[in-house]
This record gives C-alpha cells, sequence and structure tokens, in this order.
C-alpha cells in the first residue's frame, strides 16, 4: 500500500555496531531502518527520501520505499513488458499486424540490454524473437494463449537466445531514460544490413514501440509517457502516389492483354488482374470475390460485344499472410473489407469489358467448392508469387525496353492505382471515387492530390462558366 503518511528522523550513531549509522524512518505504522558504515552514506540516503518527500511521492509500507523506487523493483524487464505487449493486443489484431508488431519488437528488443557480453547472433535473436517470443498459439490442453517456445520444442540456439534475453535485458521502467529510448529508436530507424530504413517501415516500427510504452503506463510500469524526453521525431513521409510510374489507359490495357499470352496460368488470372484496373479492387479482395458477388447483366446474342455494366459487392477480403500469424493455421486470413467493420460490403460498378472478363472467366474455369472465382492450381487461395511472376513477364512484353526497365507498373497494386487515377481525371466526384475504391475521402486526398489538383483548371472554368450565366 502507498501512503503520504512518512515519518523521517535523524541519523542515530551506535558506536558499538559495525554499521554505526542508522537512519529511521516510518512509514505509515510501519518502521523502518537501514544502518551505514559511513556517516556520509546515511546522510546521502536520508537526503533522497527526503527529495522524494518534497516530490510528493508516496511511499510503499511494506518496503518503505518511495513510489519511484518500488516501481523499479517491482518492474518487468524489457523483453517481459514486450512478450506481455504483444500477447494483450494478439487476440484482437489481424494477422498482419500481429507480425508487423512481432516484427517491431524483434527490431527494439535485442538493444535493450545490459551488456553485451555472450550475445548470439543477430540472426538468431531476430529468429528467436519475431518466430518463437513474439508469435503465440494455444496450448492444446488448456487453450491458453502461449507465446510458441512454451508450447512447442524451439531449437537449441534459439532457446538459449531467449535465455540471453530473459537475463539481460533492462528493467522496462529504464525507458524512461534518455539512454535507453535512443538506442531503440536509433534500432528501428536501421535494416537487417545496417542501412538506414525506409520511411514507412520506421514508421511502422515506430507506432508500435510508442504504444508498448504507453501499455507500460498503463501497466504502472512507467509513470509517464517518455517519448518526449528524447529530441527525435520519425521521418516525414509522403504518401503521395508518384505517378510518373503508373500506366496509362492504354498501358494498363495492354499489360492485362500481355497477362493473357503468358500460357494457361496467364489465361486463368486475366480476369484477376482486370479486377485490379476496372474495379480498382486491392489483391485480397479479388482472392476473396466470389460467384454471388458478382451481378452481371444479361449475356449479349451470340457475338455481340459486352455494352451493360454490372455490379460487384465486396464483403470479404482475404490478406497473405504466413500460416503462423492466423488463428486457423491458413496462409491467409479471412476478414472482412479493410478499415470497415466486419460485415460492412461495397458496391463497385463495372463497366462493360471488365463484366466480359468475369463472363469468360466463369464459362471456362467455374467457381471453387466455396463459390471464388479465382483459385491456385491446387485449388487454394492465388499466390502473390504466382501473379508477380506473370506480371513481371507481362510487363517484358507489354513495355518498351525503357519502360520496361523503370518503376513504372512495377507491381501488380500499380493497376489499382491506375484504376482510381483513371475514375478521378475522368470527373467522378472524389466522394464517389473514395466509396468505390474503399478508401476514406482523406486518405483519397493524401495520396491522389496531384490527379485532384490537375482537376482545378477543369473546376476553375466550370465556375466561371456559372458565375457569367448568373450575371445575365
Amino acid at each position: 500500500m502507498l501512503t503520504y503518511d512518512v515519518k523521517i528522523w535523524g541519523i542515530r550513531k551506535r558506536p558499538d555496531r559495525a554499521n554505526p549509522y542508522q537512519l529511521r524512518w516510518k512509514v505509515g505504522p510501519q518502521p523502518h531502518s537501514k544502518s551505514y558504515r559511513v556517516k556520509e552514506q546515511a546522510d546521502g540516503r536520508r537526503a533522497e527520501l527526503l527529495k522524494a518527500l518534497r516530490d510528493r511521492e508516496q511511499f510503499d509500507v511494506t518496503t518503505g520505499l518511495p513510489s519511484s523506487e518500488f516501481r523499479q523493483l517491482q518492474s518487468p524487464t524489457w523483453f517481459a513488458h514486450a512478450c506481455a505487449y504483444a500477447r494483450m493486443k494478439w487476440p484482437n489484431a489481424s494477422a498482419k499486424h500481429r507480425a508487423s508488431i512481432a516484427e517491431a519488437l524483434a527490431t527494439i528488443t535485442p538493444v535493450l540490454v545490459r551488456d553485451s557480453r555472450g550475445t548470439p547472433s543477430r540472426d538468431t535473436l531476430r529468429l528467436a524473437l519475431y518466430a518463437w517470443a513474439f508469435r503465440f498459439t494455444r496450448d492444446t490442453e488448456t487453450g491458453e494463449l502461449k507465446p510458441r517456445n512454451e508450447v512447442e520444442t524451439a531449437p537449441a540456439e534459439v532457446a538459449a537466445a531467449l535465455e540471453w534475453l530473459a537475463r539481460k535485458s533492462v528493467d522496462a521502467s529504464e525507458l524512461d531514460k534518455a539512454t535507453q529510448l535512443r538506442a531503440a529508436l536509433d534500432a528501428l530507424s536501421l535494416r537487417k544490413d545496417r542501412a538506414k530504413a525506409a520511411e514507412t517501415t520506421i514508421h511502422r516500427k515506430y507506432t508500435v514501440f510508442s504504444n508498448a510504452l504507453r501499455y507500460a503506463v498503463e501497466r504502472e510500469v512507467l509513470t509517464s509517457f517518455p517519448l518526449g524526453k528524447v529530441d527525435w521525431r520519425p521521418p516525414d513521409t509522403d504518401d503521395e502516389i508518384d505517378f510518373r510510374f503508373v500506366p496509362s489507359p492504354r498501358q494498363a490495357r495492354s499489360l492485362i492483354a500481355a497477362v493473357r499470352e503468358q500460357g494457361s496460368r496467364g489465361e486463368h488470372l486475366e480476369a484477376f488482374f482486370g479486377c485490379l484496373y476496372y474495379a480498382a479492387m486491392r489483391p485480397a479482395e479479388v482472392a476473396a470475390l466470389g460467384d454471388h458477388d458478382c451481378i452481371l447483366p444479361d449475356s449479349p446474342e451470340d457475338g455481340a460485344p459486352e455494352t451493360e455494366w454490372g455490379e460487384l459487392i465486396l464483403a470479404e477480403s482475404r490478406p497473405e499472410v504466413g500460416a503462423g500469424w492466423t488463428d486457423d493455421g491458413q496462409s491467409y486470413e479471412k476478414r472482412g473489407l479493410k478499415r470497415r467493420a466486419r460485415k460492412a460490403t461495397r458496391s463497385v460498378p463495372i463497366p462493360p469489358v471488365l463484366v466480359g472478363l468475369l463472363r469468360q472467366h466463369r464459362k471456362a474455369y467455374g467457381t471453387a467448392p466455396d463459390g471464388r472465382l479465382f483459385r491456385a492450381a491446387g485449388g487454394g487461395r492465388v499466390r502473390s508469387t504466382e501473379y508477380t511472376d506473370i506480371w513481371k513477364a507481362a510487363r517484358q512484353k507489354a513495355l518498351s525496353p525503357e519502360d520496361a526497365a523503370s518503376p513504372l507498373a512495377n507491381v501488380p497494386y500499380s493497376l489499382r492505382h491506375a484504376g482510381v487515377s483513371l475514375w478521378l481525371s475522368s470527373g467522378v466526384e472524389a466522394t464517389e471515387v473514395a466509396r468505390r475504391a474503399g478508401h476514406s475521402v482523406a486518405v483519397l486526398y493524401r495520396f491522389y492530390a496531384k490527379v485532384i489538383n490537375g482537376r482545378q483548371q477543369q473546376d476553375n472554368e466550370r465556375i466561371a462558366r456559372a458565375l457569367a450565366g448568373g450575371a445575365n
């Protein structure tokens, strides 16, 4: 129990004792004393206790210690606290966020140690933390969520690394010191090869570290949030898309056509890439697209082109992530749409060209047993390695040698950027574009500012015409 009821007496000398100088104080009803060999030592300790009183610290009745010292005495190590934080976040975090938390903590934890004697290799420490200490699983007997190393037998070098960290880790209470904070911040700013990390990576890891420190305040391991003690902030990031490398409508059509020319796998994925462009879907959303999600118009007469628009009702996403981060051991996670309530849906009107691609795909390949349109040869989710390989080959065929050597359309996600850009440049209202793409309006303006700003002249001319008409 903590109390402000503290009395501190002067130093008492007892000449017949080995440590003759006795400091006495009382916390609540409980007396405390400490003897010293040298009077200056007793005076120094008395001064520390008096300072704690002047700073309005409470004292612990049982130990007689000021609250700051009592918390330090009770403090878990940073390693133990990081494990507790990761465990607390696990049940409600997405699989990708779980992996992101583990990656950030595995970057920071190895530098928050008392000394480096006997340090395991950097790769071994990362493996031990990322794949074992910060990855959780259910105990088959109790159902309790535990670190992987407590449920499975870890390799000897991993077990040794975790034992070393448990011994060497600094107390979590020491994270209120600028030296420890800066060591952690410097670590999260570097890649494994010690080069500077990308701005977005630094921001992501900084957020995890910041939240772990807030959790330490919540647990009363720290008295206040400490990051303001150091002159450091994450670097500015430029979220705006570099539209020099977003394919034009002509290039997007050529790339999708080139996908089809990559053999049977390419033919199977043509409509997959069509969804990325014509519906501006995320790959994880396309992977979850079911036949029942497609509202297509009646088929045209034989040989006639598609002329009617259709609609997709999106309700699910299947982001790809390692099996160790999901609850069911799958290499992907079944979840709702990004940043939406679990059962929320999103309606996306689709042009006739995509209606035709989807109709042809369904006729040629049918659906998976669960109704999904796109699946790998083995029947599971289309893996990113598969569609990325196809995309690389399509780029080489569809683009000029100069463009193929540049970052132009270097990843499949470029088609989504191209689709959203097309909608904006066509004059579709930003709020409607955001709705179709599954963005907030704020995110749309941050990522697509150049396209939106490029319409200002057109908008100004429309306003001018309206004003001129109103003057007559």
